[in-house]
């Protein structure tokens, strides 16, 4: 929800790429005074908490090139079809991404990776029923030619987690939700077309 005392007094596009963009926004604080706010817009991505019947989250290792070294991350994607429903996004995803697909959907969490820049919002499902998807695979190229997919025993990935072996905030947030909605009997969960009011408006 929209803070009605805070409001753009003006904004500035500053440069407009195929993923993101940045602005400069003029905003009104509640004292009546202005301050400059520099928003990178993004597309908004999905991901996947992938279990499979033996308690094993699907992992996916792949070179970042901002950090400069590889990450072990949920299968993850962009929501870059204009319209597309989200679960519908991941789903291609996990196809595309670990060759899979899975019987059951539930909407896991959403989450705000980076909000003091960024309107990125991310929506985490939690897939089960997995099964390997025959026919022609994703034709990879740059950095997803290189993925790594790994079934991960998800207490595992809890240790991985907090001995800083898994740091993609994405993976880490659906890993500890998994296990707490694991060990809570799979309750709890919504929909996956509950309301999601952070979605980006550009998507």
């Amino acid at each position: 929800m929209t803070s009605s005392a805070y409001s753009v007094a003006a904004s500035r596009e500053i440069y407009r790429g195929r993923v993101l963009a940045l602005r400069a926004d003029e905003v009104r604080m509640p004292d009546g005074t202005r301050a400059v706010r520099e928003v990178v817009e993004n597309l908004g991505a999905v991901a996947v908490a992938a279990v499979d019947e033996a308690d094993r989250v699907v992992l996916i290792r792949q070179y970042r090139h901002p950090v400069r070294r590889h990450l072990w991350e949920l299968p993850a994607g962009l929501l870059d079809v204009a319209g597309e429903p989200a679960v519908r996004t991941a789903a291609r995803e996990l196809y595309e991404e670990a060759h899979l697909a899975a019987d059951r959907w539930d909407l896991l969490l959403d989450l705000n990776p980076s909000p003091g820049f960024t309107d990125e919002a991310v929506r985490v499902f939690l897939a089960r029923g997995l099964s390997d998807v025959d026919g022609d695979r994703f034709a990879a190229e740059h950095e997803e030619a290189d993925l790594l997919v790994q079934r991960v025993a998800l207490d595992d990935a809890v240790r991985r987690v907090l001995a800083g072996e898994i740091t993609n905030a994405i993976a880490v947030a659906g890993i500890l939700a998994t296990v707490r909605v694991r060990d809570l009997g799979w309750v709890g969960l919504r929909a996956v077309d509950a309301p999601w009011p952070d979605r980006p408006a550009h998507r």
